[in-house]
């Protein structure tokens, strides 16, 4: 019962609203005001250690005082020589302290004017120091991303700012790209999947205006409609698949290049030849991302090839090259300009007479000879998210050359004497 009271006095001490008052205090937020303090520190201390300096080495010649007559000979002095020698002593030891003391006094002061000298010189040099930072910082402040076009560009010698200034600026070049491209690729989007649905709005509104239309007539209709949905059932799968290939690859596990192509070959006699020349190729990545890129690039050089009749060609090819797995992948074809290479890359990017989309004679959009316009994209950025690279040329005769290289797998563990073989590693 004692202790109740006890603890109950201990609740109701507050604290002092001066000492409340201290917990706010904190150090100087700007760096301007920091730097005037390391100035004027740096400089309070060199002068008092220049002051301790020169007041040791004064005490040390003061202790050291002779009185003598350089022109008088040492027995003339009589017999109250010592005393006087003495007497002189003192008085010169007691001058010597007052003069050391009056020092002392007289460097204090200036010390400490000299001190509130350098507060107001760091605050101006600091000030100097720190204009170009503020000019670059209002400088970022008006650029927005509707004006990403605008850079810093410092001028001046190339020093740390400068390189700052730079380095912003590329920074600013780099997303000014990624945002016109992200807009670019929204648009493309965008005009792609109303593409179809106009496609199928305008079936359906013939079909309810005809008022004769027999099932024959609805039956086609609905297999437009249904023709333009598996469409943009592709172009949705398609852009999932770029979308998650650029977030990463989640589950890795080893993947034989050559065991995925096989069972990717198009069939015997349905297009132009295929050559195949798989050797075992092993990666770490995932199975299905793996799968899709290999898909990509034998169904690109399939569709991009020859007209039908003529003697057109594929050819597939897995190995390891310098301990990397790679894919390499070569068509016939029409010819593509060599500085276009790059931008079939880029999504929903398509060439020259490729863009325009012919139909056939129930309506539908053939896609025999034409794409989304993502194939390609997909494979560089699966590639990317397996830490690969894709590397492109147009061959001279008609065709391309496409050839992907993944970075070589782990070692495998070692497996103990005694302990069960592990399996591949994956994660989870």
């Amino acid at each position: 019962m004692r202790v109740r009271p006890a603890l109950h006095a201990v609740r109701r001490i507050r604290v002092p609203k001066s000492v409340r008052g201290l917990r706010g205090i904190r150090g100087p937020q700007s760096i301007r005001w920091r730097l005037t303090l390391l100035y004027s520190g740096l400089f309070v201390v060199a002068g008092a250690v220049l002051l301790a300096l020169t007041y040791a080495l004064m005490s040390e010649r003061g202790e050291q005082v002779s009185v003598t007559r350089p022109d008088v000979p040492p027995g003339a002095w009589g017999a109250g020589a010592p005393a006087v020698q003495g007497y002189v002593r003192e008085q010169l030891v007691a001058q010597r302290s007052d003069q050391l003391h009056q020092l002392f006094v007289e460097s204090a002061v200036a010390l400490g004017i000299m001190a509130l000298a350098s507060l107001v010189l760091g605050w101006l040099v600091a000030g100097r120091v720190l204009a170009p930072l503020r000019s670059m910082t209002g400088a970022v402040r008006r650029i927005s991303a509707d004006a990403l076009h605008r850079r810093l560009a410092v001028a001046g010698p190339a020093d740390e700012l400068k390189d700052l200034a730079d380095t912003f600026d590329d920074l600013l070049a780099r997303l000014e790209g990624a945002f016109e491209a992200q807009r670019r690729f929204v648009a493309n989007a965008s005009h792609e999947l109303r593409t179809p649905l106009t496609l199928q709005q305008a079936v359906i509104d013939v079909a309810l205006a005809d008022p004769g239309a027999d099932a024959e007539t609805l039956r086609a209709a609905c297999l437009r409609v249904r023709a333009a949905g598996q469409e943009q059932e592709r172009l949705i799968e398609a852009l999932l698949t770029l979308a998650r290939s650029q977030r990463g690859v989640p589950e890795r596990e080893f993947v034989d290049l050559s065991v995925v192509a096989a069972e990717l070959l198009p069939d015997a006699g349905l297009g132009p030849r295929v050559s195949a020349e798989l050797s075992p190729a092993a990666l770490v990545g995932d199975p299905q991302l793996i799968g899709r890129l290999v898909s990509n690039l034998v169904e690109n050089a399939v569709r991009h090839n020859v007209p039908p009749g003529e003697e057109g060609w594929v050819s597939v090819w897995t190995g390891v090259v310098d301990g990397r797995a790679s894919l390499r992948v070569a068509n016939s074809g029409p010819v593509v300009p060599g500085d276009q290479v790059g931008a079939l890359f880029e999504p929903f990017r398509r060439l020259g007479e490729e863009r325009v989309r012919t139909r056939s004679r129930s309506g539908s959009r053939s896609r025999s000879r034409e794409g989304a316009g993502l194939g390609l994209s997909i494979v560089a950025a699966i590639a990317a998210a397996h830490g690969g690279a894709v590397e492109a040329r147009a061959r001279g005769e008609g065709g391309l050359w496409v050839e992907v290289v993944f970075p070589p797998p782990p070692p495998l563990p070692v497996p103990t004497p005694g302990a069960a073989a592990p399996g591949p590693p994956r994660s989870a």
